[in-house]
């Protein structure tokens, strides 16, 4: 499943290879695409080369093959890589199951590390004690990395989200930063006009943004684990 932008970059290389036989420039994607840097176009092409929709070819310039297109019936209808914007989430009214657990949608993964481009669409449920939620729409998570061990959030653990777009200082929170298209897990912290995204783990240092640049997209209410 690929992201809007990731869709948009494949289709927009797709097009300019057909008319002119030669890939786009990074300079002319990030135009393109409307970015402000071209380290979002890099890596919305690691993203498409991991997910075997382009390859580079080595020792040539600006060279990118297609590989594959969307089907367009995979074509996702989220709009942007948001992680809990309206778009994305499922509309949820806890009610009880037959087993008295509630169903919560996983909507992808979100790193808890090096922001990665993580959330795209409702793919599977889960189901949860009733006591664990509250009002409003909530999300389920995949957590992928280690930044955040110290607060007991595992590599592969599952972390239930509440819907919010506010946030205390310290809270743990989805973080999503529009410009880089990604999202992550960290705890956040306001300073005036700034924000820092800190980790739970010395390895990673805070990352600061200015406060319009950070999207507060979810609030981190439970976890859960699978031991195997």
């Amino acid at each position: 499943m690929l992201t809007k932008k990731q869709k948009d970059l494949l289709m927009f290389i797709h097009t300019r290879v057909q008319e002119t036989g030669v890939s786009p420039s990074f300079e002319e994607m990030k135009e393109a695409l409307d970015l402000k840097s071209k380290s979002g176009i890099h890596r919305l092409i690691t993203a498409l080369e991991e997910r075997g929709f382009i390859r580079r070819l080595a020792h040539r310039a600006r060279a990118l093959e297609i590989l594959k297109l969307p089907d367009a019936a995979s074509t996702p209808t989220v709009a942007d890589a948001g992680a809990a914007s309206q778009d994305n989430v499922v509309p949820f009214t806890p009610d009880t199951g037959s087993i008295g657990g509630v169903e919560v949608p996983v909507m992808g993964r979100i790193a808890a590390g090096v922001p990665i481009s993580a959330i795209q669409d409702h793919n599977s449920d889960v189901v949860v004690s009733p006591d664990m939620l509250g009002a409003g729409a909530h999300y389920a998570l995949e957590v992928h990395g280690d930044s955040m061990i110290e607060e007991g959030i595992l590599d592969g653990d599952t972390v239930l989200i509440k819907e919010t777009a506010s946030a205390q200082n310290g809270d743990i929170v989805v973080a999503f930063i529009p410009e880089e298209e990604e999202a992550t897990l960290k705890k956040i912290y306001k300073k005036g006009g700034v924000v820092e995204l800190v980790a739970a783990n010395p390895a990673y240092p805070p990352r600061q943004f200015p406060a319009d640049q950070v999207q507060v997209q979810g609030q981190l209410i439970g976890l859960m684990r699978r031991y195997h």
